[in-house]
């Protein structure tokens, strides 16, 4: 008899050379088979006759085949199977593409169950490549799983019966009061018949049970990781500075700056460790509230680190900190990866002999030869673009440290809750006077002369633009799409002839980047055609248009990053976004970017338009990877979910009570990969 923890290769028809297959889905045990739900369903349980459907329509139709199989070889590699079956009244003619075993199978005069589209024409009706089954295991609902090579969905299903018929029950994992609670069905059920429903109903049951309990061991995860920065630290902060750094400033804080500088220092001052994310719009400024609080730690004899995602933000965080706090006395360095060997090594000395109040750099700042003689604070900046584990490398860097994560992405808050359960959370909701609010146009090309000179008369008066390209450079895959080498080179022959005119993309050497941005923020370069490389951080406030070329290929959220890079200054300012698209909605994307400029609601818009999976890219956020949950559609779960949790963590916090036992495996399962 099988048992959850089973190699699949000893189920029933499997063996090893299937086994391999199913490894490379990622599946080894007979748990993580199970565990491996349909994506989609189809139902062949309502079977028509032809005369009652129309031409196009996807149809289950119970027939007889009355004609044997003819073979047809169109060319090498390529057959063709032709028979008819007739449902009483209506004759089919049935095609079947390179598939031998299915033809073969089939025999005339008896009965069958056909799944697929029907063509009908007034002297015949039609069916090509339908699914056929024997009516007693084709008339049901049938599961669909994503498939990989010779490893078919129906093989996946024939594998994952075999496997439920050979298992007793499968164990429980939630206690019967947690189930009756919030009206669950046992896991056995819901594993069942997630697989094989007989009904609707079956599936929307076994759904909720399972979504329930992964959102449930998500949240007991992430609450138990907030939880474990709980042991007290020596690392108290004493004394408020916060007066004394906002006197060095030439202008006046925001309530909402001087309410988050607040909110960190109070944490400080606790006898446990600050773990907080600063959370505000492009533009909100999150740089001073992260100086505010360095301030406060570096004169409370503590040292500071700031870690950014990239070269370019690390060096302007190095430049804006260094004219913030330069007349103070507080020592700042810069540690990136191009930073020279010699340099290396003295700044590594001088911190390890705590000569260095503040490090800033890229995640060369987490490598094991760098040794703080007194972290007390570290701050990571846009955390989205690091995983849990580069957060937990840092903070590993002293006992009890401080943490603050930055991000100018704006997150909706209940994603936000999920995604950073391991932090509280401030928001910076308010941005500081004299921002201006920037115009934006959605435009295509056929406006581009037009456009062209409206960029050269803003540069002639002093100004400067961007021009940002999808690619870095051409592509036949894609020969619509603008790269910013080639459309760099077009331009500076022809609209923007005898301009200053620079390139800057990801595939350039760290010193070139830093060489053109430099150029550009002294206002040498006049216009920069660039990528998505500016998104993050880069600040030039003379810089007062934007323009995006093939902007129905950014995310919203990624457009309205890019749009923060202007409007610094005192003058106003422009976004075009240029498309050709004929997508309608790609066109109403656009226009939420003319309607709204707070990014929050943007951010709202762009989670229901992509889902949380494309809205971080690739799993750059760290979180443990969920199989059957969507954070949007499954909201309200999600918030009975995480009153579960704190109710179970309220009771037993570690998960000793044996009722909670299955429980806490779960999370090790889930979190294994993952870095408390």
């Amino acid at each position: 008899m099988l048992n959850t923890e089973s190699n699949i290769k000893f189920i029933k028809g499997v063996g090893e050379k299937r086994a391999e297959m199913f490894y490379n889905l990622g599946i080894f045990d007979v748990d993580a088979l199970i565990h491996f739900f349909p994506r989609k369903y189809e139902d062949w349980t309502n079977t028509k006759s032809v005369s009652q459907v129309n031409s196009g329509d996807n149809i289950t139709i119970k027939a007889t085949m009355i004609t044997p199989v003819k073979e047809h070889m169109i060319r090498r590699g390529m057959t063709l199977y032709k028979c008819r079956f007739s449902d009483g009244e209506s004759v089919i003619n049935v095609t079947i593409f390179n598939n031998k075993y299915l033809a073969q199978s089939l025999r005339v005069y008896e009965d069958y169950v056909l799944f697929g589209k029907i063509e009908k024409t007034f002297t015949a009706s039609s069916m090509s490549s339908p699914k056929i089954e024997k009516p007693d295991t084709g008339i049901c609902i049938h599961p669909i799983y994503s498939a990989s090579g010779k490893l078919t969905s129906n093989a996946i299903a024939k594998v994952i019966k075999t496997a439920l018929d050979s298992l007793d029950e499968i164990p429980e994992t939630l206690s019967d009061d947690i189930r009756k609670k919030y009206d669950l069905i046992t896991l056995d059920e819901a594993i069942r018949l997630i697989h094989f429903p007989n009904c609707e109903m079956d599936t929307y049951n076994a759904r909720k049970r399972l979504i329930f309990e992964e959102l449930l061991t998500l949240q007991l995860g992430l609450l138990k990781l907030k939880s474990n920065k709980k042991s007290e630290t020596t690392l108290r902060i004493t004394e408020d500075y916060t007066d004394e750094f906002t006197a060095l400033l030439p202008y006046r804080l925001t309530n909402a700056q001087k309410r988050a500088i607040a909110e960190c220092v109070k944490d400080m001052q606790n006898k446990y460790p600050m773990s907080r994310l600063l959370q505000g719009d492009v533009g909100s400024g999150k740089t001073a509230v992260g100086a505010g609080i360095i301030y406060t730690v570096i004169k409370n004899g503590y040292q500071t680190a700031l870690m950014a995602p990239t070269e370019i933000l690390a060096i302007q965080h190095f430049e804006g900190l260094s004219k913030m706090l330069g007349s103070t006395g507080i020592t700042i360095r810069l540690l990136t990866g191009s930073t020279k060997a010699k340099e290396k090594r003295e700044i590594k000395a001088d911190l390890y002999d705590g000569k260095i109040d503040l490090l800033i750099g890229t995640h060369a700042i987490i490598q094991n030869d760098v040794e703080f003689k007194n972290l007390g604070l570290v701050i990571t900046d846009e955390q989205h673009r690091f995983g849990v584990k580069q957060r937990a490398n840092l903070a590993n860097k002293g006992h009890g440290i401080h943490t603050l994560v930055m991000s100018a992405t704006p997150i909706p808050r209940t994603l936000g809750l999920i995604l950073y359960g391991d932090l509280d959370i401030s928001i910076l909701d308010e941005l500081p006077p004299g921002r201006q609010e920037i115009r934006t146009d959605v435009v295509d090309s056929r406006y581009n002369s037009r456009l062209y000179k409206f960029i050269r008369d803003a540069v002639d008066r002093g100004e400067q633009c961007y021009i940002i390209c999808p690619m870095v450079e051409e592509s036949d895959e894609a020969p619509c799409l603008k790269s910013a080498e080639q459309f760099a080179e077009e331009l500076s022959q022809s609209a923007f002839e005898g301009y200053n005119l620079g390139l800057l993309h990801g595939k350039m050497k760290p010193k070139d980047k830093e060489k053109v941005m430099k150029a550009f923020s002294d206002g040498d370069v006049q216009i920069l055609v660039a990528t998505t490389v500016v998104e993050v951080g880069v600040d030039v406030p003379n810089a007062t248009i934007m323009v995006i070329e093939n902007a129905e290929r950014f995310g919203l959220s990624q457009l309205h990053q890019l749009r923060g890079r202007i409007g610094r200054g005192n003058k106003k300012s422009f976004c075009v976004l240029v498309s050709d698209s004929k997508s309608e909605n790609a066109r109403n994307r656009l226009m939420i970017m003319k309607k709204y400029s707070d990014g929050f609601r943007i951010a709202d818009e762009d989670l229901k338009a992509r889902g949380p999976g494309d809205f971080f890219g690739e799993r750059q956020h760290g979180l443990p990877t969920l199989k059957i949950a969507d954070m949007l559609e499954d909201i309200e779960i999600l918030h009975l979910a995480q009153d579960c949790a704190k109710d179970i963590l309220d009771e037993d916090f570690n998960l000793d009570l044996p009722k909670n036992k299955h429980l806490c495996s779960s999370i090790t399962k889930m979190f294994r990969d993952i870095e408390y």
